[in-house]
């Protein structure tokens, strides 16, 4: 109840009309902390690394180092709920003062040139605490270049300083749906029962990256690929028990039913191709042509794919023993690491530079190095590595949070949690509370 309580507060204060205000969706759901503006108050100079987004990565090695380099700290960790907390009352506190101008669709803006709407944006983003408020008139400078891009790296969005078709959009988003992101994501984690330990793996759904923190401090990123829309990622608490390199991959039955068999019925030559077998329940190979791929039954078989660079799962895999069946793991599609939207698998979570976090992973392991990790997958042997110590990882969904260098974080809430989470506690509330004034029901409101 102390959860709903705050998020009643934070709902309450931003109840005050707001000038001006539109919504709107942000944009891509990509990149890790960075910036450093403060909810609700502005902030001066911002650290170097925040202001120079890292040049184009490509390479694995290379797009991890410059999502690390953006910042160590940590989206969860034990004070995360109570910084949502702060972030929300921060920004009511911006709803009951005006909230921030809607800047025109059709506003234009160009370095060094004065515009109509200059002004505005300068008010937009002081508000936000993006710019200092000494700085709150003038043309488009170099000041309020560099306040876009604390902007545009605390939504995800490529700091390039200029205000896009997307970044006009995330601007225009209201306050008010930015305390409901808060709240939403407050909610979650009052849900969760998570065992912080010295070492931790974090994947936050909606922003596609994982950290591997340590001490207190991000050690590692890495770009994820989650589930797709129609097939979410799960939030879940879990344990990282063994590394398994040259996996086979053991297709859903789901994936059987649908993807496998409208392949078969197109391509009799298909599983042959993807070097891959179907077998019995007694793991026995059957033969393809036994089999009916016509869909419309629940298989009585396993496809398994054999170990390989045609693997689905790349050359690792990151057991995590779970009720959803879903795991970490390499690819046979790294390209895919480059896309900015990074929703496109069945529900696993396919890391970027997995090798690296296996090598973190295994460091109570001495002789399993990088190098050894790298030596052992070019010999196709499959190995099974169980960690001595298991590593706690979380699959988180935060669409708002904050870090604790104060810098307020937003992503697009991808699978459209916020509103259905917020509408089910309202009805919960209302229910306790009604439940509260009839002598039958006053014990279920204790």
């Amino acid at each position: 109840m102390q959860t709903m309580t705050i998020v009643a507060l934070a709902t309450m204060l931003a109840t005050a009309p707001a000038f001006g205000q539109s919504s709107g969706s942000a944009g891509s759901d990509t990149a890790a902390p960075a910036a450093k503006p403060q909810a609700a108050a502005p902030v001066g100079t911002a650290p170097a690394h925040a202001t120079k987004p890292a040049a184009a990565a490509s390479t694995p090695e290379s797009r991890s180092a410059a999502a690390l380099a953006l910042s160590h700290e940590p989206t969860f960790d034990e004070g995360t709920a109570q910084r949502i907390r702060d972030a929300a009352l921060s920004y009511s506190d911006i709803a009951v003062r005006g909230g921030w101008p809607a800047i025109p669709a059709e506003a234009k803006f160009v370095a060094g040139t004065p515009g109509p709407h200059d002004d505005l944006l300068r008010q937009r983003l002081l508000v936000s605490g993006d710019l200092a408020p000494d700085k709150a008139s003038g043309p488009y400078d170099d000041v309020v270049t560099e306040a876009v891009k604390r902007f545009q790296l605390r939504h995800a969005l490529a700091a390039t300083g200029t205000v896009t078709p997307r970044t006009l959009a995330a601007l225009n988003v209201s306050v008010h749906k930015r305390i409901k992101q808060l709240e939403a994501s407050l909610e979650r984690l009052a849900n969760m029962n998570f065992a912080f330990g010295q070492r931790y793996v974090i994947v936050n759904l909606p922003a596609t990256f994982a950290e591997a923190v340590e001490d207190d401090k991000v050690v590692r990123r890495f770009r994820v690929i989650v589930g797709k829309t129609e097939k979410p990622s799960p939030t879940l608490t879990a344990e990282i028990t063994s590394v398994n390199l040259n996996p086979t991959w053991t297709v859903p039955s789901s994936i059987s039913k649908t993807e496998i068999s409208a392949h078969m019925r197109k391509d009799p030559s298909y599983l042959s191709r993807m070097h891959m077998d179907v077998l019995d329940a007694h793991d026995a190979p059957i033969d393809p042509r036994s089999v009916d791929w016509s869909g419309a039954h629940t298989p009585n078989f396993t496809v398994r794919q054999q170990s390989g660079t045609w693997n689905a799962l790349g050359a690792v895999k990151i057991d995590m023993p779970n009720p959803y069946s879903v795991y970490m793991h390499d690819t046979n599609q790294r390209n895919l690491f480059n896309d900015d939207y990074r929703f496109d698998s069945h529900g696993c979570s396919r890391v970027d530079n997995v090798r690296d976090l296996a090598a973190w992973l295994l460091k109570d392991l001495p002789h399993w190095s990088r190098a050894s990790i790298d030596a052992a997958i070019a010999s196709g042997q499959r190995e099974d590595i169980h960690l001595p110590r298991k590593v706690p990882v979380a699959w988180i969904y935060l669409t708002g949070w904050m870090t604790k260098d104060q810098t307020v974080q937003f992503r697009n809430d991808i699978y459209d949690q916020d509103e259905q989470l917020l509408e089910a506690t309202a009805e919960e509330a209302a229910f306790f509370s009604q439940a509260a004034n009839h002598p039958l029901t006053a014990h279920l409101a204790q």
